[in-house]
């Protein structure tokens, strides 16, 4: 199955908490922030939405930083996704 987003919508997979911190502690998963980096999967034509012209500014394969609770969050074929509007993309690092 795959995923088609829609309008501004962008599909997003999260890039996984580091396990461990610099100096060398092992996180255990409750102790881990919630990532904030995510790829770029998949992105929406764009066009009008709610009367305003919407230009897609990413791209398929883009490592993006999103706000920390946007979107929906997708489970589909054993891995997670993230939908949000293009707006809720705060940076893209390069």
């Amino acid at each position: 199955m795959k995923l088609k987003p829609l309008a501004d919508r962008v599909v997003v997979k999260l890039v996984e908490a580091e396990e461990k911190t610099k100096s060398g502690i092992i996180l255990t998963g409750s102790a881990k922030e919630k990532p904030e980096v995510a790829e770029v999967i998949a992105v929406g034509p764009g066009g009008t939405v709610d009367g305003k012209e919407v230009t897609m500014t990413v791209k398929k394969g883009d490592k993006v930083i999103t706000s920390k609770y946007a979107g929906t969050e997708v489970k589909m074929d054993g891995q997670e996704y993230n939908i949000v509007k293009q707006s809720d993309i705060l940076a893209i690092v390069e």
